[in-house]
């Protein structure tokens, strides 16, 4: 009786202790939202964006060599590779979407217009990446190709019928 009463006090003190930090910690200030809501806005710091960044970087890059490898690139294709590597890199001067602030001081049909011109220029971005890949396909020998279409499909599945970004069908799965 005496071990269930001493687990039961250290369990309350326990409690306690987390409900008394718990009140101290500070809940993040809500932002005002649209009609007078409050909304929980989180703003990613730039740093960690960075920081981000870096680690997209990073991973990108394994997947490439892996991706290099599965084709058994050959010192003749090399121009080739690092020429499509390259393009499907994002542009250093890509079209940044607008943010709120920007957007609220424009009118409906300068939005519209603001919409078409980042459409317009995402999608010279994306037909200079899909003419590089036609460019270097064009190099690669049959069982390359069947590698490099095999790639391409699941890439395809697995974004969605290829919404979002690059990349997704060179991923290697360690298992």
């Amino acid at each position: 009786m005496k071990s269930l009463h001493k687990h039961l006090l250290t369990a309350g003190l326990l409690a306690g202790l987390a409900a008394s930090a718990f009140a101290q910690t500070a809940a993040p200030a809500p932002m005002p939202g649209r009609d007078g809501q409050q909304l929980a806005h989180r703003q990613m710091d730039p740093a960690r964006m960075q920081e981000h960044r870096a680690r997209m970087e990073q991973r990108m890059a394994e997947r490439m060599e892996f991706f290099k490898f599965k084709l058994k690139i050959t010192p003749a294709q090399e121009g080739a590779w690092t020429a499509w590597t390259s393009a499907m890199k994002p542009a250093a001067n890509r079209p940044q979407r607008p943010d709120r602030a920007e957007l609220e001081r424009l009118t409906t049909p300068e939005r519209i217009d603001r919409m078409r011109a980042l459409r317009t220029a995402r999608q010279a971005e994306n037909d200079k990446r899909m003419d590089a890949t036609k460019a270097f396909y064009a190099t690669l020998n049959a069982d390359q190709k069947k590698t490099f279409d095999a790639a391409s499909l699941q890439m395809l599945q697995h974004r969605g019928g290829g919404r979002g970004g690059h990349g997704g069908g060179m991923r290697h799965h360690h298992g």
